[in-house]
């Protein structure tokens, strides 16, 4: 497919017509299924990409963090808000900096500036970040076989212990939460529909309401992604349930390459074959469930990720002082920009 071509029809000219994008575009690519080299018949067509902030978002009153179009699946970030992102090693931005070459429809001299330090990004914070979102992915692909296979009791008994993993993360990377305590657990249940039901008992002092709030937001997360998937039809879910397998097992090959090697590879070369085979069902049993070869092959990549994060030569944190340097320089040329300088 020709992107360049497709970027120029009119249903993208938003691209050249807003304000806040047009010239101050510094770089645009292909996102999604494209990117990876993981399409099929039936994939969107996504494009990503990062614009410069205006002078009054970096002096003055104005926010700017993201251009979305919904009708074409584009999403645009502002310069400052993907930094932030990229400096936590943020999967579905760090890869717009590992695109082929051919993969990019604009890409002004900012841009290449920008992918010519992308090194400055990486840092085992990846381990981290890549590890959330595979989780994730894990997590709907466990609770849509447990909807398919399990009674409801055992079924909520998954449930549980999806939600106790995602509390023991979010308390992890939030000490507040040792002001107090909260118990989960599951016990018969007065609802006509359930045999028995997750409760939860919390007890805290002195707690942020924010930091309540989205610990309970974590948590219910699950509980989301599981209804979700449990409204979706058969056939829809089972393009899903693969999908999600698929990009369970790219999370973690995406992950590898950066802590192993320090690269960023967003199109899965040499990947291809295998993760078409799971995204068209090869390794989906006729039960719905996986097959133990697929379950041998996630359980290789999260130690081999394991091994990564000890053995890797990146830093534990970017260099702030380079990124903050570089993110200077670039927001003085956004101010020339409008200045026509």
């Amino acid at each position: 497919m020709d992107f360049k071509q497709l970027m120029n029809t009119p249903e993208y000219d938003f691209l050249r017509d807003n304000p806040r994008l047009g010239k101050r575009i510094i770089l645009l690519g292909i996102g999604g299924s494209y990117a990876y080299g993981t399409e099929n018949e039936n994939s969107d067509i996504d494009f990503r990409g990062i614009t410069l902030n205006l002078p009054s978002d970096i002096l003055g009153l104005t926010e700017f963090e993201q251009y979305i179009d919904q009708h074409t699946d584009t999403v645009i970030y502002s310069f400052n808000k993907i930094i932030r992102l990229l400096l936590e090693c943020n999967p579905n931005t760090i890869e717009l900096l590992g695109l082929d070459e051919g993969q990019y429809l604009i890409k002004d001299p900012v841009g290449q500036e920008l992918l010519d330090r992308k090194t400055l990004f990486l840092s085992k914070r990846a381990a981290k970040s890549f590890g959330g979102y595979a989780g994730t992915q894990l997590r709907r692909l466990q609770n849509a076989i447990a909807r398919d296979s399990l009674p409801q009791s055992e079924r909520e008994r998954h449930i549980y212990n999806s939600v106790k993993n995602a509390l023991e993360d979010f308390r992890r990377r939030n000490a507040m939460l040792d002001q107090g305590n909260i118990k989960i657990y599951i016990d018969d249940s007065d609802n006509p529909d359930f045999e028995t039901e997750i409760f939860i008992d919390a007890e805290y002092k002195h707690l942020p309401l924010r930091d309540y709030k989205n610990m309970l937001g974590a948590m219910n997360s699950v509980i989301r992604d599981y209804d979700r998937i449990g409204k979706r039809n058969r056939k829809k879910d089972d393009n899903h349930l693969n999908k999600h397998a698929m990009h369970l097992i790219r999370l973690f090959m995406m992950a590898v390459d950066i802590l192993e090697k320090g690269e960023i590879r967003t199109h899965r070369t040499d990947d291809f074959e295998l993760l078409k085979q799971i995204r068209r069902g090869d390794f989906q049993k006729e039960d719905k469930t996986f097959s133990e070869e697929f379950y041998n092959m996630l359980a290789y990549y999260e130690s081999r990720l394991e091994k990564a994060v000890q053995k890797s030569a990146l830093p534990d944190n970017p260099d702030m002082e380079q990124v903050g340097r570089f993110v200077e320089y670039v927001n003085r040329r956004a101010i020339d920009l409008e200045a026509g300088r």
